[in-house]
């Protein structure tokens, strides 16, 4: 991370001075870039190109190819693909014009270490908070919109996605035979909550903690599984990734401005990117490539009256569904594992005395509750966003309560996992 922020303040530094001359301009710019990419490349996906490299040649009869061990040893730095990712729109905004360089070392450092959002996101810009680092205003207001924003936020995580995701571990855990179709469906479901919950609540947290100390974060997640289509699915799921794809890479490839074909290649290999960003599997990749399908498919037949007339229940029940399906890629160890459960979900799973025990387990009293409360959060309230914007002293005693109550749940759980370390 300090690395990066060394070269980076240099390279905006010499894009913004070099003024007309265009060839130092591109070449801090291609500086930023390049070491950004490789630092991130090396940590993130080292290990993953050199065991494909060795199956590639083991698959084309040129024997094993022996890598460096330290290929295999190679530990994974916390929220890189966050701080990459801001350091590296640092540069571009600035080779844009969109932005002025830092005037200091520090302010820039602490844009890019800034504690609310550097393990968890959201993905903060910096001329959205250019100003923000010279100024910014403290009231007890805006602490205590904060607070509350992160209680929220911390009894999302502690209360709804531990507890759902314990459900999706057991039944993705489950052996082939162990695994019948209302298991593989309560399992998937439960999946699909708590990466909702636990992403969502770290934006809130984040957020929150942000507002604490001065600095407004963009919302990052808008009631996603409310969506009409895939394509609305991504302006409101990860809105900071999103939106950063979109303007860093799918703009500069062209957008929709080079034909149809063009269009349809360049969404494909923007997701196909958006699914190597969340992690060095072919399993993320698959998930990307989904999207990005469906992506294109929408595209296709936006216009058609039939697509038009389609009741927005079923347009929302069936983009639920693909979201659904996709999230068995993102969530399998591999293809192997993602195979067997999709075929489970379908009415090939198994039938044995193990299955019905899953089941059982399954569909217990406490599950259901879990379930209903997890499907009121997610399609009748409205996101923290919303519902406090207009904070009363209700809300924030009930933040108060679900702080006090998260903290106690805290320390009795034993699941609770960082689903944000492998990004």
């Amino acid at each position: 991370m300090i690395t990066s922020t060394i070269i980076d303040f240099t390279c905006g530094k010499i894009i913004y001075n070099a003024n007309s001359k265009t060839h130092y301009r591109k070449l801090g710019l291609f500086i930023s870039i390049i070491s950004n990419l490789s630092i991130l490349g090396f940590f993130k996906y080292g290990g993953f190109f050199s065991e494909n490299v060795s199956a590639l040649a083991l698959g084309l009869g040129l024997g094993e190819i022996a890598l460096p061990t330290f290929f295999k040893e190679i530990i994974l730095p916390i929220g890189i693909s966050f701080y990459t990712f801001q350091s590296m729109s640092y540069t571009i905004d600035i080779y844009r014009r969109h932005a002025k360089p830092a005037t200091d070392f520090l302010s820039f450092a602490c844009y890019v270490s800034m504690f609310p959002q550097l393990v968890a996101g959201p993905i903060v810009r910096y001329s959205d908070i250019a100003n923000q680092l010279k100024q910014r205003i403290h009231s007890a207001g805006t602490f205590v919109y904060g607070f509350t924003r992160f209680n929220y936020g911390f009894a999302k995580k502690i209360l709804l996605a531990n507890p759902v995701g314990e459900v999706a571990d057991l039944c993705f855990s489950a052996g082939e035979l162990s695994l019948s179709a209302p298991v593989a469906w309560i399992g998937i479901c439960f999946y699909s909550f708590q990466i909702y919950f636990d992403f969502s609540a770290y934006s809130d947290m984040a957020i929150g903690l942000g507002r604490m100390f001065g600095f407004r974060f963009n919302e990052n997640f808008d009631s996603p599984y409310k969506s009409k289509s895939i394509t609305e699915f991504w302006r409101r799921w990860h809105i900071s990734l999103s939106s950063f794809l979109r303007d860093y890479l799918y703009i500069p490839l062209g957008g929709n401005r080079k034909g149809k074909s063009r269009t349809y290649f360049n969404l494909l290999f923007v997701m196909f990117l958006g699914g190597l960003w969340h992690g060095a599997q072919w399993t993320f990749i698959a998930w990307g490539i989904i999207h990005g399908s469906f992506l294109v498919i929408e595209r296709l037949f936006r216009n058609s009256s039939i697509f038009r007339n389609i009741p927005n229940l079923i347009k929302a029940s069936f983009t639920f569904t693909v979201v659904l399906l996709a999230w068995v890629f993102f969530r399998a160890e591999n293809f192997d594992r993602a195979f067997i459960y999709l075929s489970s979900m379908f009415g090939t799973g198994g039938s044995s005395e193990s299955s019905g025990i899953l089941l059982s387990q399954a569909t217990r009293p406490i599950v259901w509750l879990m379930a209903v409360i997890s499907i009121i959060f997610i399609f009748a309230i409205p996101n923290s966003g919303q519902f406090l914007k207009r904070l009363t002293r209700t809300k924030v005693s009930i933040g108060l309560l679900l702080l006090v109550l998260s903290i106690s749940f805290m320390f009795a759980q034993d699941f609770n996992p960082f689903l944000y370390f492998q990004f």
